[in-house]
């Protein structure tokens, strides 16, 4: 089947999962300086149609291998992966057409302008010139001012989002983005996410690999988390940040202290300033109604308070550390 007619054929069935994976394994033979490796031990992973679902995990986790299983640039060693309802093994070519990537590493010809980078990759995808965006493409990205200009003269950050517009010039269904904000500056950050949500918002699946977990818990509606090849997380992003019943308080008072009132002692205040006391307590088995309450009664004034919500970093923590642990 010609590659444009493979192109046109991923529109019109879309499938309820962009990706589904199941009992993926991958183990790196022996070599001569290195005993085998399990890199993926059995991932279950489902990617529903629609979402920007966040892949995290600590160096050396397997989230590299899984994306370049995923791209067709690793062999797995059992299991199942399928994109866009197509089986990554027994259906090469129609996999691939249904995905662009982003990687880590920036693979672009020094000596190509990226316009012409664009209408290369566009080729090579046998997109007709008709139907190429490389304009819409390099205006998306900011790149419209250097369109003619050698790849070798871009920034880092220029380079990066060259790669975005590289991974999408045959539309794919589904964009895998391993840490694509690697090196780039805050504005420039600000405005790939901004392209992204937009890709997102028009039906682009993204899948997100990052080290950055405000990041990810700023774009992404639902997160998975990988340690030592192993899935220890798969959920929601709000279901996931409920996961740890665990809030911080803290309070300024009206007057200079030197230690925690005798009266507080009992309910873990600790303090955190001349004027300041903070607690960590609960919320499923204390609310901060009673918590203020209790501080009052005891005759304390307070002038200001503020709370510090479970966020994806100490989820994140806690997982892998409770792994190491274990291993």
């Amino acid at each position: 089947m010609p590659k444009t007619a493979l192109l046109r054929q991923l529109q019109f069935t879309p499938p309820a999962n962009a990706v589904e994976i199941k009992r993926l394994t991958k183990t790196y033979r022996r070599s001569r300086h290195m005993a085998p490796k399990e890199a993926l031990k059995g991932i279950d992973l489902t990617i529903p149609r629609g979402s920007i679902f966040g892949l995290l995990g600590p160096n050396g986790a397997g989230k590299s291998t899984l994306i370049n299983i995923l791209a067709g640039l690793v062999i797995k060693t059992s299991g199942e992966a399928t994109i866009w309802g197509y089986e990554v093994a027994g259906q090469p070519r129609q996999a691939r057409a249904a995905i662009g990537v982003v990687p880590q590493e920036l693979n672009l010809d020094a000596f190509f302008t990226p316009r012409e980078l664009l209408e290369l990759q566009a080729g090579l995808y046998g997109v007709p010139k008709s139907k190429r965006r490389t304009d819409e493409l390099l205006e998306a990205v900011e790149l419209t001012d250097k369109a003619n200009a050698y790849a070798r003269t871009l920034s880092g950050g220029m380079r990066r989002r060259l790669m975005v517009a590289k991974a999408m010039v045959h539309n794919p269904p589904v964009l895998v983005l391993d840490e694509p904000t690697a090196g780039v500056d805050v504005e420039l950050r600000k405005s790939l996410w901004s392209y992204v949500r937009m890709l997102n918002a028009a039906g682009t699946t993204v899948l997100l690999t990052t080290h950055y977990l405000e990041e990810a818990e700023e774009l992404c509606d639902r997160i998975a988390i990988i340690n030592h090849g192993e899935l220890v997380a798969n959920d929601k992003k709000e279901n996931l940040l409920r996961r740890l019943d665990n809030k911080q308080i803290t309070i300024t008072i009206n007057q200079d202290i030197t230690e925690v009132p005798e009266s507080l002692r009992p309910l873990g205040w600790e303090l955190a300033g001349p004027r300041q006391l903070t607690l960590s307590y609960q919320p499923s088995k204390l609310g901060v109604g009673q918590i203020l309450l209790a501080v009052q009664m005891n005759g304390v004034v307070i002038t200001d308070l503020s709370t510090k919500e479970t966020d994806l970093e100490d989820i994140f923590l806690q997982l892998t550390h409770r792994r190491q642990t274990a291993a």
